[in-house]
């Protein structure tokens, strides 16, 4: 990236310690040394957030934005940054992908989770499989632990991209990279549906990445994660925090929506989920010092969650 890019990014953060937030206007390594970042690790759980809440900017703004709010961890997700307006993707570079693993080492970022976008599955069987590879070598060149997959919607192409995903997922575990589906609506909206996925591809490399408020989201709030996550007993391998207002917004930070979050992550505790990544997935809209102050309050919300239960 360019050192006008660069000169941007800290202009912005820089913005945001103007705009009152207590962010002192020193580079981020010099503060890292000041005192132990927070949102790390507690009892297990590995807080932290995606880089969807700002997908206005670079994804290196993100990452600074991310740390800066004090997370130890990062999920990759949208991006300002063409064609895809993804960190990762079947169309990324391995060139590209290892400038991604090293933006996040320079940050102290470790990345749990990253949404590489689609699988070529229209393109049959053999490009599916090949766009599932592509993204397993981007993601271990980028330092990622889990891949996880937003499923598909087309009854015609179910089997194919299964079968895909299935055909890679001990390429993936030799590359010690989970693969994971969410929650998205379509075919994989509820948490039966994500079980009979997980059974289709029938690899002990492959688990459910949950998603509580896209359960209230693409059911119209009829129906309620604490109910469906008794459905995915021993099958969840994380989650993305991310709560829900009615009617159809999740847009929303963590813990101002109606996800109940600790009858949620006692049901799931109960079926098996006892550690592993918390990864907030969306906030309240704002500007880059709002947004700032919006993943400080949500990450201290998920730890204050993971400490009572």
């Amino acid at each position: 990236m360019s050192d006008k890019r660069g000169l941007s990014r800290r202009q912005l953060l820089k913005s945001a310690a103007l705009a009152g937030l207590g962010v002192a206007a020193m580079p981020l390594s010099a503060r890292a040394q000041d005192k132990p970042a927070q949102g790390g690790s507690a009892g297990g759980w590995q807080i932290g957030c995606y880089t969807r809440p700002f997908a206005a900017y670079d994804y290196k703004v993100a990452l600074d934005t991310i740390a800066e709010a004090g997370f130890k961890y990062a999920g990759l997700m949208t991006t300002k940054n063409p064609p895809t307006n993804l960190v990762l993707s079947v169309q990324t570079t391995p060139e590209q992908a290892a400038e991604v693993g090293k933006a996040c080492k320079d940050r102290s970022l470790i990345v749990p989770s990253c949404y590489g976008g689609e699988i070529p599955a229209a393109q049959g069987l053999e490009a599916a499989t090949a766009g599932m590879r592509r993204l397993i070598d981007n993601c271990a060149a980028a330092g990622v632990k889990n891949l996880m997959m937003g499923g598909i919607g087309d009854q015609a192409l179910y089997e194919t991209y299964y079968k895909a995903i299935s055909a890679a997922c001990d390429y993936a575990a030799e590359k010690a990279i989970g693969v994971s589906v969410k929650p998205h609506g379509g075919l994989n909206a509820t948490g039966p549906e994500l079980r009979k996925a997980v059974e289709l591809v029938n690899n002990k490399n492959f688990g459910i990445w949950y998603d509580p408020g896209n359960i209230f989201y693409y059911s119209d709030a009829k129906l309620d994660p604490v109910d469906d996550a008794a459905t995915v007993d021993g099958l969840v391998v994380g989650m993305s925090v991310k709560d829900y207002v009615h009617p159809k917004k999740v847009d929303v930070t963590p813990g101002d929506g109606k996800v109940d979050f600790p009858k949620v992550m006692a049901r799931l505790k109960q079926g098996g989920f006892t550690s592993g990544p918390l990864i907030i997935e969306t906030l309240t809209p704002g500007e880059l010092p709002q947004l700032i102050a919006q993943a400080k309050r949500a990450r201290e919300f998920v730890e204050k969650l993971v400490a009572a239960i």
